[in-house]
């Protein structure tokens, strides 16, 4: 079976290399990619929010599954158009797809079955977002209700940082402050059966130690070796399945990847947010792991056939990734910069180099996004992951790189 994978960033990239491992898999497609995907897939020029011009080149091409990665596609209904095409789509249609396009809808939907989450508030005036931050207190969390690339969050002790933030949103979340760690888990549905991966934890924050605004993620470990023995098992009883549940109800099924952000509080698990595709950075440690062909999780749940694929099956060890990011992120970005260094981990059987903001300019690779590579690593145990990731990073320079020290330390 051929496989077309829509997107640009390191989340399909490794997706691509987990197909191209697969041998169920004849051929790996991928449009628009980047310099990274080129050297196990095929490339194509594509604008990835056509869902038009999508279905006819998977149709042209003749592939058997489109995956499609990104959550603007998603939300603008480009799987719609695939599957009205008659190709197999992994991928939620645009209504599933609100429980990523609006926060508010997503709130909704756990009301309606019980999943905890935190207390919020609905805000489209400064005034109402001035009483909902009182009422919480500080630390404020204030979210933008739509999409906003994974920096659309403001955690803050400062009222009027949180203010400004409301005020430049057209419709806001206000919610009380979770305290715990935070972790990910994702469930690949068809539906009605749900199959949970491999529990993570990404970082959001740009500096170590936390600090700095939020990013989309400068890296993610897998497994958890603190985390209780019966986490995934009680995610997927109080948050995935019954969500899953009641978006069927709803006769809007939910078919693709359901990711469910949540953190350990002291009053027990709750909901942070849901994405309806794979998350990035944690794709790449989770996929790193995967012992068993993705192709079939991903076949099933579009046909709406997982309970007929075996669940998936795991490597020991551990996975960590490390993102390194262009100078100016997550505020700005500087591109064209040259990036030396990938070339030497070439062929490393517990390393890869996930590109996730590339291009290639006159035969050299270069810089061309906020989060650039994301270095992934297997090992033994986080620690070993970690410090083989590490290795991977002191290999690679470019101008202005940076990353963060911190990822996974002490795990």
């Amino acid at each position: 079976m051929d496989v077309l994978v829509i997107g640009t960033g390191g989340r399909e990239h490794a997706l691509v290399l987990a197909l191209a491992r697969d041998p169920g898999v004849t051929e790996v497609h991928a449009a628009p990619g980047n310099p990274g995907m080129a050297a196990v897939a095929t490339l194509h020029d594509v604008d990835p929010m056509d869902g038009a011009a999508v279905a006819a080149l998977a149709r042209d091409l003749g592939v058997g599954l489109v995956v499609v990665g990104p959550e603007a596609p998603l939300v603008a209904g480009v799987a719609d158009a695939v599957t009205a095409a008659g190709i197999p789509c992994f991928g939620p249609s645009v209504e599933a797809a609100q429980l990523e396009g609006s926060k508010a809808f997503a709130k909704e939907v756990m009301a309606a079955t019980g999943v905890p989450t935190a207390a919020a508030h609905v805000c489209t005036t400064p005034a109402e977002a001035a009483s909902a931050l009182d009422e919480f207190g500080p630390p404020y969390v204030v979210k933008d209700d739509g999409l906003a690339a994974g920096k659309g969050v403001v955690v803050t002790d400062d009222r009027q940082e949180a203010l400004d933030h409301a005020a430049a949103c057209e419709r806001v979340i206000v919610e009380e402050y979770l305290d715990g760690p935070e972790v990910t888990l994702f469930g690949i549905t068809d539906g009605s059966t749900v199959y949970p991966l491999l529990p993570a934890q990404d970082f959001k924050r740009i500096f170590d130690g936390d600090r700095g605004p939020n990013t989309g993620g400068m890296g993610a470990y897998t497994p958890l070796p603190w985390a209780p023995a019966d986490l995934v098992d009680e995610i997927t009883r109080t948050v995935l399945q019954p969500t899953v549940d009641e978006m069927a109800r709803r006769g809007t099924p939910f078919q693709g990847l359901l990711y469910a952000g949540l953190a350990l509080t002291s009053r027990g698990l709750r909901v942070v947010e849901f994405n309806a595709r794979f998350g990035d950075p944690e794709t790449q440690p989770i996929l790193a792991l995967l012992d068993s062909p993705l192709s079939p999780l991903l076949l099933g749940a579009a046909g709406g056939a997982l309970a007929d694929v075996p669940p998936p099956a795991w490597k020991p060890g551990a996975a960590v990734t490390v993102v390194m990011a262009s100078q100016g992120y997550p505020e700005t970005s500087s591109k064209g910069d040259v990036i030396v260094g990938t070339e030497t981990l070439e062929g490393d059987p517990h390393v890869d180099v996930i590109h996730a903001g590339t291009a290639l300019v006159d035969g050299h690779l270069v810089t061309a996004g906020g989060r650039v590579l994301a270095v992934t690593a297997t090992g033994s145990d986080v620690a070993d992951a970690r410090a083989q990731a590490y290795e991977g990073v002191a290999m690679i320079s470019f101008p202005g790189a940076q990353w963060r020290r911190d990822i996974a330390a002490g795990r």
